[in-house]
């Protein structure tokens, strides 16, 4: 293929510039096939682009208005005025809670809210277990979705509790950060609580 000429370069549609490089080299003066292949080029872009974004919704990490029909597919209550991610965590978790009752199966799940590593431990002799966030700090902004998700896969004779991470003392000295530094950077408790 010839290097574009000047013409080319005035289309602004990236499909019409691909048509007008298929016609013969006459054309390449004349406004009218510009015109043409520019208008025609301006509807194959939005034509791309609505199926890109229609393929988009056959992904959940990727799902924006499709999150609904995944949503409903899967029996979630569908909330709008969550975050899209959170929405995403949701249905993603719904789709990895399938299967046998395990600590991994719950760490799977957990992970998926989380967006972090997550440890089950369990205590059989207190019918129990314990979900710990480990790279996450402070508590989960959707921590209400994942204990819902958690109840609905675990035995109901089965208790859960949730283990939140902050910033102790000594993960404070490791900063090597004065109290000036600190004082300056204006963070309240339940922040610095969280501070990474």
């Amino acid at each position: 293929m010839s290097a574009p000429s000047a013409v080319h370069v005035g289309l602004t549609s990236e499909k019409g510039r691909e048509l007008f490089s298929y016609l013969p080299g006459y054309y390449e003066t004349s406004r009218v096939m510009q015109s043409d292949m520019q208008s025609k080029g301006t509807e194959m872009d939005l034509l791309y682009q609505a199926l890109d974004e229609t393929l988009d919704q056959f992904f959940v990490r990727t799902a924006t208005w499709g999150l609904d029909f995944w949503e409903q597919e899967l029996g979630i209550e569908t909330d709008r005025l969550k975050p899209v991610e959170q929405r995403r965590a949701v249905v993603e978790s719904k789709l990895r809670g399938a299967g046998k009752f395990s600590g991994r199966l719950v760490a799977n799940v957990a992970e998926a809210y989380a967006g972090g590593k997550v440890d089950v431990t369990f205590q059989l002799e207190a019918w129990s277990f314990t979900v710990s966030f480990v790279d996450t700090m402070g508590i989960p902004p959707n921590i209400d979705d994942l204990k819902r998700a958690i109840d609905e896969l675990k035995p109901a004779h089965m208790i859960v509790e949730y283990e939140y991470r902050y910033m102790i003392w000594d993960d404070l000295d490791k900063k090597q950060k004065t109290w000036d530094e600190l004082d300056a950077a204006s963070l309240t408790w339940n922040e610095l609580e969280v501070w990474a």
